[in-house]
């Protein structure tokens, strides 16, 4: 019986051993080799060294110059990820649909893109659709005080660039890459950002072809934080 019991740990500890230590340390180490920044979560540091986000993180943004992402049952929290679990005819769902539209001054009758009302699963994806992006270009363009052709063309570079998903053939749009790349090309510089520094977003740039030559000057120089 207790020589039995020895094989049958031993056995629970080589399992162990290989199925998580070995296991991890094998895909950590190939993590590093093929892809090192992924390997940490896709963080983008400022030039201060700290961690300002992560591209495969949603985070709030409700200041019309910025690009708005889905609604999310956790708020945001990285470390409490999850949906709402309420069934699609909750009256609550509905209730937190029409607080949503309320938000968007929409024009001519036009109807909001699913996924701006709609979390999902995880309440952190960081994509919106591109139609979800195009409808919220009239009112960047205000605020900033820029051409909305201007902006809608940068979206559908970026879109371009984040081809990865069959359910949206024509692209999905990162919301937190996008308004870091919108204020480090447009923002005058008394304008105080979201994020602070802006050098962040340079290397961001890179993911849209040709984002660095879009003329994104704005017709007033003020303080559009107040």
């Amino acid at each position: 019986m207790f020589t039995e019991f020895i094989r049958a740990l031993r056995l629970t500890g080589l399992t162990i051993s290989v199925c998580v230590i070995a296991y991890t340390a094998l895909v950590l180490a190939a993590a590093t080799v093929i892809a090192p920044e992924k390997r940490l979560g896709s963080l983008v540091y400022g030039s201060d060294g700290k961690v300002v986000g992560s591209r495969l993180v949603a985070q709030k943004f409700s200041r019309p110059e910025y690009l708005w992402p889905r609604p999310s049952a956790v708020d945001y929290n990285a470390a409490g990820a999850g949906g709402s679990n309420m069934s699609p005819t909750n009256p609550d769902i509905r209730k937190r649909a029409k607080a949503i539209l309320s938000n968007y001054a929409l024009k001519n009758g036009a109807t909001i893109p699913a996924d701006l009302v709609t979390a999902s699963g995880s309440g952190l994806d960081p994509h919106i659709s591109l139609a979800a992006a195009l409808i919220q270009a009239d009112r960047i363009a205000m605020s900033r005080q820029v051409d909305i052709s201007i902006l809608q063309d940068l979206l559908q570079r970026q879109a371009a660039s984040e081809l990865t998903n069959t359910a949206a053939p024509e692209g999905f749009v990162n919301v937190f890459e996008f308004n870091l790349m919108l204020d480090s090309i447009h923002q005058p510089k008394r304008v105080s950002s979201r994020f602070g520094d802006l050098s962040v977003a340079a290397t961001l740039l890179e993911r849209v072809p040709d984002a660095d030559t879009l003329p994104l000057v704005a017709t007033e120089d003020v303080d559009r934080t107040r």
